[in-house]
């Protein structure tokens, strides 16, 4: 009896790992992965493994949480096109267009500009960031030490939660941007070149 309770045991927790690891696996996609890679690579250090006993511990994570999530942020608002050198060249999207970029014949910059579904994106981004900060062991037992049960609660509820209503929320608006500190594609390069021409020809037709 005992050893099946312990293999019952075993294999639930197995099933919540994967299910954990599979929904911050989809949010993780909704990030520039530079930004993530970064907090993943300082956030052992500049928290000193969860152990916040020094105050400098506290104010490096604080900033370096910050900072990511500002990065996510931003990030949201800049997009990338192919131009007359073959080249990708990034910019920030402004209400006029990209900003700065070079003048292209092949590409109208003005398609590129701010839209409402941009600032939705954003705040998904931050709150996507804050969630796997919260998911972290390291930064919450910085911050604020959490028994076992809460930790548990919050592997088994945030992923599958926030994935489900973000995939809901960029169904209705997708994300046609491809930013700085996104992994870049065929088909985005291709939807850069001449996505955003095609929906122009469309429309003057």
């Amino acid at each position: 009896m005992g050893a099946a309770n312990s293999s019952s045991n075993s294999s639930s927790q197995k099933t919540i790992k994967d299910k954990t690891l599979s929904g911050a696996g989809n949010l993780i996609r909704l990030l520039p992965t530079g930004t993530v890679f970064l907090y993943q690579f300082l956030n052992p250090v500049l928290s000193n493994n969860g152990d916040c006993s020094k105050t400098i511990n506290k104010y490096l994570t604080a900033i370096l949480v910050g900072l990511c999530g500002l990065s996510c942020f931003f990030s949201t608002f800049t997009d990338s096109y192919v131009g007359d050198d073959s080249k990708t060249h990034y910019g920030i999207a402004t209400c006029k267009g990209l900003w700065p970029s070079p003048e292209s014949k092949n590409v109208k910059l003005s398609t590129y500009k701010l839209r409402y579904p941009d600032f939705v994106h954003a705040f998904f981004a931050v709150i996507v960031f804050a969630t796997l900060v919260l998911m972290d062991g390291n930064t919450v037992g910085c911050f604020y030490p959490a028994s076992e049960s809460i930790e548990k609660i919050l592997l088994q509820v945030l992923p599958p939660v926030l994935g489900a209503v973000s995939s809901v929320v960029f169904m209705l608006l997708p994300n046609e941007r491809h930013g700085i500190g996104y992994p870049a594609s065929a088909s985005s390069k291709d939807s850069n070149s001449g996505g955003h021409q095609s929906l122009l020809l469309h429309g003057e037709a």
